[in-house]
């Protein structure tokens, strides 16, 4: 028999400058990629018509279809991983795995679980990274320690920054083993249904980057890079970013190095899932009202650009990067709702959605994170329109009855929200001090 190697696919969904396909077609073996539509993510989504499963059930249309031009073929599986494998090596004379780094708890788990397991039958479990320049500890302090503030990171990531490290990988297509060709599994074969979105493959614009800082903030513009899901996916190569980024602006540069901040945060801080960084903010008294959050899940708060947001997000999956730091800041401060209530809502609706991300970015806005804003900063929702959306071309297009909103059924006041949040922070950081 043949001695194979697999590549598995998960988060790095594309031919092109990917690490760990790169090292597995040079094992000396014959590689075969594969996918596993892995159940125990599956299962958790309660919308069988989301557009993340079709986005990534499109791109390996693309893959195996540029597979069979090299005579090779994409193999799809449909249950938990553990299973596959246990198959996988009944089937082939399997020499090796290899996969890149995924560095989320569940994900970290699974991958040592797949590990044991292949090291008992002889096989060689490897790991590459490459969703990341920097992964785990590669930017540290001067003691080693995690880093838990952005800006001196971001420096810390720039010094260290090599040419090497942007060095895009060379794909050797003559080594995937040869095989008949087969369609990747449905859509309906795992319990999920098409839906609107289209993909394309991601693009860097510098018509929208090399104005990346002077545009970002006004959501009318649309001139952000909307690379946020291929960034997710893997659909596109975080060197190739980098790079482009190093030539063309600084401030989205900045973006991507936040992006791996938060990335090794959840890595060394993997309690943030499910509580505070800040260990002091757990005690804030919660208000949690259930038909409040309803109104802000629906964009009914009847604050403009709040409901604008919350429009565009039930309605496409995206949301403009300013309007999620204020709709998030509404959701904790204005209505004393958790913010874990809004990260699992963000985490249900948005394409790009991105544990790290998710939850650095909603930790921020509720004042409970490693590099958090100050509590007892409330955005107003209406100070913010006037600075960001002012000829209210955003709030228009995704809140058709904004004129009635801004008038009538407010949900609550702001001044009145903003000292009530303001006296609940203060309540629960003195009873955390034992005051």
């Amino acid at each position: 028999m043949t001695d194979i190697s697999i590549f598995w696919f998960r988060r790095d969904l594309r031919l092109e400058d990917n690490i760990g396909l790169s090292e597995a077609l040079q094992s000396g073996n014959k590689v075969i990629p594969i996918f596993i539509f892995d159940t125990d993510i599956l299962d958790q989504l309660e919308d069988k018509n989301d557009r993340r499963v079709d986005y990534i059930h499109q791109v390996l249309e693309k893959i195996n279809a540029d597979l069979k031009k090299s005579g090779a073929c994409l193999q799809t599986y449909h249950g938990r991983p553990l299973e596959i494998f246990n198959k996988l090596e009944k089937e082939y004379n399997l020499k090796s795995v290899y996969c890149s780094r995924d560095y989320e708890p569940a994900a970290i788990k699974r991958d040592a679980e797949i590990k044991e397991f292949l090291q008992t039958k002889g096989i060689e479990f490897s790991e590459h990274k490459d969703q990341v320049v920097f992964e785990k500890n590669e930017v540290t302090k001067d003691n080693s320690e995690p880093y838990t503030v952005y800006t001196p990171y971001s420096k810390k990531w720039k010094k260290n920054l090599k040419p090497e490290d942007l060095q895009s990988r060379e794909i050797k297509n003559e080594n995937f083993h040869q095989s008949d060709f087969n369609n990747i599994l449905s859509l309906k074969e795992i319990g999920f249904s098409k839906t609107d979105l289209h993909f394309e493959i991601p693009k860097l614009d510098s018509g929208i980057i090399d104005y990346y800082d002077k545009n970002r903030d006004f959501p009318a513009l649309d001139a952000t890079t909307h690379l946020g899901i291929a960034l997710r996916f893997g659909t596109i190569s975080i060197r190739k970013c980098v790079k482009f980024a190093l030539e063309h602006n600084e401030t989205w540069l900045n973006e991507l190095i936040w992006r791996e901040f938060f990335m090794q945060i959840l890595f060394h801080f993997p309690k943030v899932v499910k509580r505070c960084f800040k260990e002091k903010y757990e005690n804030i008294p919660w208000r949690n009202n259930e038909k409040e959050f309803e109104k802000w899940c629906k964009g009914e708060t009847g604050y403009p650009i709040v409901d604008a947001g919350m429009r565009q997000l039930n309605e496409t999956g995206q949301m403009h990067n300013r309007v999620r730091m204020i709709v998030a800041s509404f959701l904790t401060k204005h209505l004393l709702i958790d913010w874990r209530w809004g990260e699992a809502y963000f985490a249900k609706k948005l394409l790009d959605y991105d544990l790290s991300a998710n939850n650095g970015n909603w930790q921020w806005a509720a004042g409970c994170g490693c590099d958090a804003a100050p509590y007892f900063r409330v955005f107003n929702p209406d100070e913010q329109t006037k600075k960001f959306d002012k000829d209210l071309k955003y709030t228009k297009k995704w809140n058709s009855d904004f004129e009635k909103s801004i008038f009538n059924d407010r949900i609550v006041d702001h001044a009145f929200a903003r000292n009530r949040a303001l006296e609940a922070y203060k309540k629960g950081l003195n009873e955390y001090n034992g005051n």
